[in-house]
């Protein structure tokens, strides 16, 4: 005879070997708060509907209370599930096996997901807005210090570090939007739905719902079992995040390196080789801009786990959960780092500002003066690229250009003044240090509302 829960209808005890291949327990452990709070909303419905007595609820939520004090004496049985409700029996006898009336644990762990997700979501929505605060201290602390601009790595044209910086708020923006917009699909409570078909007995979903805080019931049986949308849209935005987060490491990595020379990092966040002495490496960057991958391929992971299921559970699903887990866990521990990064950082200012003369990054200042003299935009582009065409030539910027190497090619003595890279910031609405400190005020507004 099996000693499962679930065993009634078997006459052998399952192999050992296919015991441990079937165990989630060593992973879905980090459920035990939820399944436990769960439960206590459930078996609270099930004494209001008179399917239990008000007796019996009471030694079940003061058994399971306990249980959560000591969840590191749960014995690992198949799942976080049955392990709870075999130390509940130890705890309180045979009154125990009630409480799984009116449920499965297809509905079960189903709940358990969307609580812990949503716990977690509101704890990385958190992070993000101290990363925020973090990138916004840094644009205001540098407000004025002009940078070249890139387009395919190319000097583009000049712009304020602190504009090119806040770049990464408004991404990070969009990632809360997106989480929040996952907050909203894990709203709702799949506890009633049973194995599928719901339960003959007259349960209230609704009730437990509003004990979990859940604006909503799951409309349909099915769909609220064989669901995990909400955990892929969780892990899609996570993907997405990690991506920005990758793209703000490799501009670091960049920086930090002789060639570039834009920023000084503190010690207290480098790392050293274990055979070159000489070396300061930004690993921290670089481990962020490495865990994407990790991140995508969890989202790769459950989407072609779920691609091919019939309806309406299957034990594939039990798969989601440590590629979540793993998600939520490199989010969180990159978005708790990734602050301290950025208060080590230092900009290099006169490097940075000598960068942004060259390269030519104010051509396009010049083809637009042109403009304005009425020539089209077309040959004044064309009058330019000869101008800097010129200048390479005879190994001359702008600025080194005389009244009348300026005057050959069309252009007045007046152009001299477009020529440096503060005044064509400020020149330029998108970039002046006015818009980008309305920008970060703005900004700060929105993080403090």
């Amino acid at each position: 005879m099996s000693d499962k829960l679930w065993g009634g209808a078997f006459q052998d005890a399952r192999s050992s070997v296919i015991d441990d291949f079937a165990a989630s327990i060593s992973f879905d452990i980090r459920l035990a708060k939820y399944d436990i709070e769960g439960s206590i909303a459930h078996v609270k419905m099930l004494a209001k509907c008179k399917i239990i007595k008000l007796k019996e609820r009471d030694i079940i939520i003061k058994g399971l209370k306990k249980i959560a004090d000591e969840v590191g004496k749960l014995a690992p049985e198949e799942d976080i599930h049955l392990s709870i409700e075999k130390r509940l029996h130890k705890k309180i006898g045979k009154v125990a096996g009630k409480l799984h009336t009116a449920r499965s644990r297809n509905d079960q762990i189903a709940l358990d997901m969307r609580l812990y997700l949503r716990d977690e979501i509101k704890a990385i929505l958190n992070l993000l807005k101290a990363l925020e605060k973090s990138i916004l201290n840094l644009a205001e602390g540098n407000l004025d210090v002009v940078m070249p601009g890139f387009t395919h790595l190319q000097h583009a044209q000049p712009v304020l570090f602190s504009h090119h910086i806040m770049t990464y708020f408004y991404m990070l923006e969009r990632d809360k939007k997106r989480l929040r917009n996952a907050l909203l699909e894990v709203d709702c409570l799949p506890l009633g739905a049973g194995a599928l078909a719901g339960s003959t007995l007259p349960i209230e979903p609704r009730f437990v719902a509003r004990l979990l805080n859940f604006s909503r019931v799951c409309e349909h049986s099915i769909d609220a079992v064989s669901d995990r949308d909400f955990i892929l849209e969780f892990l899609s935005a996570g993907a997405i995040l990690m991506m920005h987060l990758s793209r703000l490491s490799e501009e670091l990595i960049m920086w930090a390196s002789p060639e570039f020379d834009f920023i000084t990092l503190d010690e207290t966040v480098l790392t050293g080789s274990s055979m070159m002495p000489q070396k300061k490496n930004p690993d921290i960057a670089e481990l962020i801009r490495g865990k994407c991958g990790r991140v995508y391929g969890n989202l790769v992971n459950t989407l072609t786990m779920m691609k091919g299921l019939p309806l309406s559970y299957n034990r594939d699903m039990q798969e989601d959960k440590e590629p979540l887990f793993d998600t939520v866990d490199t989010l969180k521990r990159s978005l708790e780092v990734y602050p301290v990064f950025l208060k080590a950082l230092h900009l290099n200012v006169e490097r940075i500002t000598s960068l942004a003369q060259e390269g030519f990054t104010t051509a396009t200042d010049l083809a637009e003066y042109l403009v304005t003299k009425g020539i089209p935009f077309r040959k004044a582009h064309e009058k330019v690229g000869k101008l800097v065409l010129h200048c390479i030539k005879n190994k001359k910027n702008f600025t080194d250009l005389s009244d009348k190497d300026f005057h050959s090619f069309g252009f007045g003595s007046d152009v001299k003044k477009l020529l440096k890279p503060e005044v064509s910031v400020k020149r330029r609405k998108s970039t002046s240090p006015r818009e980008v400190r309305r920008l970060i005020e703005k900004a700060r507004k929105t993080l403090n509302a």
